[in-house]
This record gives structure tokens, C-alpha cells and sequence, in this order.
């Protein structure tokens, strides 16, 4: 008899992890919570009409079902503490508690665990009301200083919570958004400023069993909306893995993961989970711009395309803490992906309900699998319902065919106003 296990969340990042896990002989039925046209068409899987947010709920469902596993994709059911609540209940889940989900839900927590335990990260002052933060922003850019400052929101903010401000009039119109219009709501109650780090971006992954870790290859996100990494970041418009160049992988063990591990073993509060901690090359080493407490959205979609073992058996090791008795194993090849986009995203007035065609005519080809995100079915026919609709995978030998593939799939989906970044790995094919 196989085992009955949930999935928390309803993007492209679930979609991936439900494929994978359906792979697994040892489960029985897979739950999706919402999920989406994706993953209602995978075997074993049946999505649930409840929101991830709706945790009381959730753990309802997973009393009543019998649910013997559950798996958070999502952020925003960790911050409102769902392991917390599902461990009363004697339910096996996989995520961090609520206290150890701070690491990604309040930044000024991350920045200052990274400061007591000398992770490298860039300089950073916190913000907690408007008239202080103009005052900085008077002080940073006077004297005609033209060194950029981001600004963050402290919370969850969908990934949309960080402004690259190359001037005074910018950080007013950040300090706007974040804590007079409130765009972000509570997210912006607090507001990181911190020095620009100018290289490229580097994603790692780390899944933790509160004392022992295994560290995932290499992957690089591209944020930015448009090609050359210009206009407003997203939540990600597309990924390759691993990253040809980044050799860094002892350093990032040495002088991040593990002070990161001790620190909250330190403070009482254990990661379990997936720790992604998100890098940025400064003079030719990383340090760490944020971190995450589960899968990246769509490192996800490249993980899942590489990984080779039984993802279910790995997990389920993962809470028992017997993560050093499992060995991942990886596919040797490269795996991409690009983000297909609806018109307008990232601005929230994105349009919704345009007709998609071509998918099954992209998976027809070698080494292409889509994931979808912002798709739902109406009346049999699917259709766009997010800012982030698709995502089109490919593997491939190297890094080059992994992307030429992919792109070869985006190319036969259509919906109309769809946008796409053109230059997806191009950084790492031309360093």
C-alpha cells in the first residue's frame, strides 16, 4: 500500500515537485493544494480547492485524509507557521518552523544572523519609519555620491520587495511604494537599505535536517523582466543549472551554510527544509544577498529536471534527520528554463483568461517538459490565469543544447501578449 502525501502550493515550482515525486513507486495518491491545470493532469494526483494560506484548514484535510507526508512549496504557509501546527497534530511535514522560516520572512533577522555569525553579506542599516529613510537617502546621495542602495521590504513580498535605486528620486519613489502606499502591506513595516553588490546572481540550494546538509549543483536565476537583466524584477523570469563558472561550491559550504546552521542551532531554532541562499559574485566571491526556507521558483523547475533519485525517499530521510544515510544522485547534463509571462507582468493588472496552444507539441520534442504555474481550465479549453503562466524545461548534455531545447519549446506555445526573456544562460555561455 503506498503512502498518501500532500503538496502545499499551486505554481510552477509544485507542478515540478508533484511530477518528480509521482515518480516515486512509493506513493499512492499525491494531494495538491491548490495546484493547477498542471499538476490535475499528472497520475496519482488529485488537486484540492484550498488555499496555502489556509493552514487550519490544511492540517483539517491531512487529519481527515490520512495524509502520511506533507511538503511545503510555498513561503507564505511557512511564515504563518504550518509545521508548527501540523507537528501538534503528530502529522509529518517537511519545512522549517515558523521561528526558523525568519530567515527568509523577516530580512532584517537574515541580515542580522549573517552579521552575528560573519556570513558574508553587504553592509546594511534597517529602516523603520519614512522620515528616517529620507533622511538616509539625503546623506547617501549627497555630495553627488552615485553609488546605487537597494531597498527591501523586511516580509514576504512575492519576490517583488527589492528596489535597485541609482538615485535620490528613486528611493523616494521606493520609499513610496514600500511604506506610504504600502504595496507590499506589512512586508514594507520595516525596510533593509543596503550597499549594491554589482555581479551576477547565483542560486544554491541546501536541504537540512537540523544537523547534516546536502548541497545541490549550482543554478542562476535572471529576475529582471527584460533581456540584459533591465526593468522591474519578477519572481523569475528563467534558469539554468548548474552554472558552468562557480567553483565556489567549499566556500559556500564553509563560510555560509554551516555558520547559517549553527547560528540558529545556536538561537534554538533548527532549520529543516531547504535552506536556498541567494548569491551575488562580488570581486570574484559570493556573498549573500537573502535567504530563502524552501525550493526557489523556477530553480525548482531545474532541480527536478536533473535530479535522479526518488525525491519522496530522499524528503522523508530529510525529517527523520537521516540525511546523511541518502546520497543525491544528479544528472551529469545541464536542464534550463524559461518563464513564459503574461502581457503587462510584472504590474498586478497582468490579463488573465487568453487561450494557450502548443504544449503538447513543445513536450513532443527531446528533452522538453512544461511546468505550469498561472493556467486553469474553462470550459475544456486552458487558459492563462497568472503573471507567470508557463515554464518550458529542457535538459541537454551541455548547458548550449539544454537551451537551445528549451527555447525550441517555448516556440511552439502561443497565448496572446505572451512575453519571454531571449537571453536566458546567455551570461554563462559567453564567460
Amino acid at each position: 500500500m503506498g503512502k498518501k502525501v500532500l503538496l502545499v502550493g499551486g505554481g510552477g515550482r509544485e507542478h515540478a515537485l508533484a511530477w518528480k515525486l509521482c515518480q516515486s513507486p512509493e506513493i499512492s495518491e499525491l494531494y495538491v493544494a491548490p495546484g493547477n491545470a498542471g499538476t490535475e493532469g499528472l497520475t496519482k494526483v488529485r488537486n484540492v480547492p484550498i488555499k496555502a494560506t489556509n493552514i487550519l484548514a490544511l492540517a483539517a484535510f491531512a487529519l481527515k485524509e490520512g495524509i502520511e507526508f506533507t511538503i511545503v512549496g510555498q513561503d507564505d504557509p511557512l511564515a504563518l507557521g504550518i509545521v508548527d501546527l501540523f507537528q501538534s497534530h503528530k502529522l509529518r511535514i517537511l519545512g522549517p518552523s515558523k521561528m526558523a522560516t525568519r530567515i527568509e520572512s523577516s530580512k532584517v533577522y537574515s541580515k542580522e544572523l549573517m552579521r552575528s555569525v560573519r556570513v558574508p553579506t553587504a553592509p546594511f542599516t534597517v529602516l523603520d519609519n519614512y522620515p528616517n529613510a529620507v533622511v538616509l537617502a539625503q546623506e547617501h546621495f549627497g555630495n553627488k555620491n552615485l553609488r546605487p542602495i537597494v531597498l527591501k521590504a523586511s516580509g514576504l513580498a512575492l519576490g517583488k520587495g527589492a528596489y535597485v535605486c541609482r538615485s535620490y528620486k528613486e528611493v523616494l519613489h521606493a520609499l513610496d511604494e514600500l511604506m506610504i502606499q504600502r504595496i507590499h502591506g506589512s512586508a514594507g513595516d520595516k525596510v533593509v537599505a543596503e550597499e549594491f553588490v554589482d555581479g551576477q546572481e547565483i542560486s544554491v540550494h541546501a536541504l537540512c535536517d537540523g544537523t547534516s546538509y546536502e548541497l545541490f549543483p549550482s543554478a542562476q536565476d535572471h529576475k529582471p523582466i527584460y533581456d540584459g537583466d533591465e526593468g522591474p524584477n519578477t519572481g523569475g523570469m528563467g534558469t539554468i543549472a548548474p552554472v558552468p563558472w562557480f567553483n565556489h561550491h567549499d566556500f559556500v559550504r564553509q563560510c555560509i551554510i554551516e555558520p547559517i546552521l549553527a547560528g540558529m542551532q545556536r538561537d534554538g531554532h533548527p532549520f529543516v527544509g531547504l535552506l536556498y541562499p541567494g548569491l551575488k559574485m562580488r570581486e570574484g566571491w559570493p556573498v549573500v544577498l537573502e535567504f530563502n526556507a524552501r525550493f526557489g521558483d523556477p530553480e525548482a523547475q531545474v532541480y527536478m529536471r536533473l535530479w535522479e533519485s526518488d525525491l519522496l525517499k530522499t524528503l522523508w530521510a530529510c525529517v527523520d534527520g537521516r540525511l546523511r544515510e541518502t546520497k543525491i544522485k544528479w544528472n551529469p547534463g545541464y536542464a534550463a528554463c524559461i518563464t513564459m509571462a503574461s502581457a503587462r507582468y510584472p504590474s498586478p493588472d497582468y490579463k488573465k483568461g487568453m487561450p494557450i496552444t502548443g504544449i503538447d507539441k513543445a513536450q513532443s520534442l527531446p528533452g522538453v517538459v512544461v511546468f505550469h504555474a498561472g493556467t486553469q481550465m474553462v470550459n475544456g479549453q486552458l487558459v492563462t490565469s497568472g503573471g507567470r503562466v508557463l515554464y518550458v524545461t529542457a535538459v541537454g548534455a551541455t548547458l548550449k543544447e539544454a537551451i537551445y531545447r528549451a527555447y525550441a519549446g517555448v516556440k511552439c506555445i502561443s497565448f496572446e501578449g505572451m512575453q519571454y526573456r531571449k537571453d536566458i544562460g546567455a551570461k554563462s555561455l559567453n564567460k
